[in-house]
């Protein structure tokens, strides 16, 4: 051991000062200065996440990515989108193990409705409840991807809902650089870098040596030359590679996010891990309670009338100087608007109120559910006057969509008097499960095959049935219209022949695998069994 250097059993190295005071026993020892460590860049995991198994991750992306392009880039929509949500799903529980289903399973129930929603797609024809499903399955799929890892879904506030799927949204957009990052061992490359360059430079020597004693072969033995050429001859449509290829990114970066966001680590707590803090009121309760009884008188004297016409009195016909679609409409929408306002109303001076004795409480939160109760009388004389309207004139998409937002709205309005006195904070999750129940009674519902059933009962009664409107309709609609055609009468049946040749020659193309679709599989069918059609060709069946 060199002298003037000793090894304390904390092993850090001392040593003498140099020079006069190196002898002098008063002067401390010095710790050696320490040896630098070796340098390794590592990645900078404050500007983007990180994720576990890199590797399997990206190459699970990438075959998601190659689905999606095989099942969605079609004319139409059917079992392929049900097969490629399950495919994530499925993806996303085998990278995440046991450990990662343990802790998803509390909001696990969110797999019911994205497993419905997606199943509907290959359901239903509708264009409308096409977009609606699929819009909320991308909801379905950003809220479980944010709580695969931890939190609960019921936790959020109402505004948490919006902020979670844009939130998510934006953040899964930083998953595939970080994949690609972590799985490409650029070292690696580094080190055979001596051999691929060998190989690249005797692939370069090569070619123009097998160029030319294939040129001499293929002259001297026609077979040969032949068959070469039919090996090599292939059609090569760059265009429709490039689309290919970006559909496959696109697919394989929305997988990556999705898997990416859902597996991470969260290091901090996020929307979802801890019940909504209440907000510090500011207004006080004379206020908030003069406000209430002032909205309250005015709605029932508003709801009395409507009462008294609508439901008690003769409201066959219309009020004096209306018609009945100058009546209905007119008011149709403002009570919509009302009974809207009512709920943001509501919610906000539960929010904002004091109420710091159970006296108070008690009053604030009879009032409150008083002025719900009235605006649930205002919200049933909508839907009569929109009953009225369809009466006189026939369903169409947009009543039926509308009725069911308004019997939504209203099971909103019931549960936020419920939440005044039991369980505020679950206010903002059965709004939530009450938004996913109206897409999924819509689905059952099959709006158009609604329309088509009550449009020819009210022809029944009436002798008027608007043949234009079911144009539009999908092949949801087209097994009620081959029934129908034997009810009509000359003319109206003339007319539907000419709608259902529109709808044969829509579906006179078949679908496909990932295409199949019940709705269009029953309308061919009814078609067939009608004798209206004759049987499609080899590709144009099911």
């Amino acid at each position: 051991m060199p002298p003037g250097v000793c090894i304390l059993p904390s092993f850090r190295v001392l040593t003498r000062p140099r020079g006069a005071d190196a002898m002098n026993p008063s002067v401390p020892l010095s710790p050696l200065p320490p040896s630098p460590a070796p340098s390794v860049t590592a990645p900078d995991r404050s500007v983007l996440p990180w994720v576990r198994a890199p590797r399997r991750m990206l190459a699970a992306s990438l075959a998601l990515g190659v689905l999606a392009e095989v099942l969605l880039e079609r004319a139409r929509w059917g079992l392929g989108f049900p097969l490629l949500v399950a495919a994530l799903v499925g993806a996303l529980a085998s990278l995440g193990g046991r450990e990662g289903w343990q802790r998803a399973r509390p909001n696990a129930w969110l797999l019911a409705p994205l497993g419905l929603v997606s199943v509907f797609v290959a359901v239903r024809d509708s264009s409308w409840l096409l977009a609606l499903n699929a819009m909320t399955a991308a909801v379905l799929l950003m809220m479980l991807s944010h709580f695969w890892a931890a939190g609960r879904v019921e936790r959020l506030g109402l505004a948490d809902y919006i902020l979670v799927f844009f939130g998510s949204a934006a953040q899964s957009l930083l998953y595939p650089p970080v994949l690609v990052r972590d799985s490409v061992d650029v070292r690696g490359l580094k080190t055979h870098s001596r051999l691929l360059g060998a190989l690249s430079r005797g692939l370069l020597l090569a070619l123009p040596v097998l160029f030319v004693f294939g040129v001499l072969l293929q002259s001297a033995d026609g077979i040969f030359s032949s068959t070469v050429q039919r090996m090599l001859s292939f059609d090569l449509d760059l265009d429709r590679l490039m689309w290919r290829g970006m559909g496959v990114a696109f697919g394989a970066s929305v997988a990556a996010g999705v898997l990416g966001h859902a597996l991470r680590r969260r290091a901090t707590k996020e929307l979802g891990d801890a019940e909504v803090a209440s907000a510090t009121p500011r207004l006080g309760l004379i206020e908030a309670l003069t406000l209430i009884f002032a909205v309250n008188a005015l709605f029932f004297v508003f709801a009395a009338f409507q009462v008294a016409y609508l439901f008690v009195g003769d409201a066959s016909s219309p009020a004096a100087g209306y018609t009945f679609a100058e009546y209905a409409r007119r008011g149709f929408f403002e009570l919509v608007v009302v009974a809207s306002l009512t709920l943001a109303l509501v919610m906000a001076l539960t929010r904002w109120t004091r109420r710091e004795t159970r006296m108070a409480q008690t009053v604030f939160r009879a009032g409150t559910s008083l002025m719900v109760v009235l605006t649930l009388i205002i919200l049933a004389s909508a839907m009569r006057r929109l009953s009225l309207y369809e009466d006189a004139f026939g369903y169409t998409l947009l009543r039926v969509h509308t009725h069911v937002f308004m019997v939504a709205l209203g099971a909103v309005l019931a549960w936020r008097a419920v939440t005044l006195w039991w369980k505020p904070e679950r206010f903002a999750v059965g709004a939530f499960a009450t938004a996913l129940g109206s897409v999924l009674v819509l689905n059952f519902l099959n709006p158009e095959a609604f329309i088509v059933r009550h449009n020819l009962e009210r022809y029944a009664r009436t002798g008027s049935l608007d043949t234009e409107m079911f144009y539009d309709l999908s092949a949801d609609a087209v097994p009620g219209l081959v029934l129908a055609d034997s009810t009509l009468q000359e003319t109206d049946r003339w007319r539907l022949g000419t709608v259902l040749k529109e709808h044969q020659e829509r579906l006179s193309q078949g679908d496909s695998v990932p295409e199949w679709n019940v709705s269009r599989f029953l309308a061919r069918r009814a078609l067939l069994r009608s004798g209206a059609w004759s049987a499609p060709g080899p590709d144009g069946g099911n």
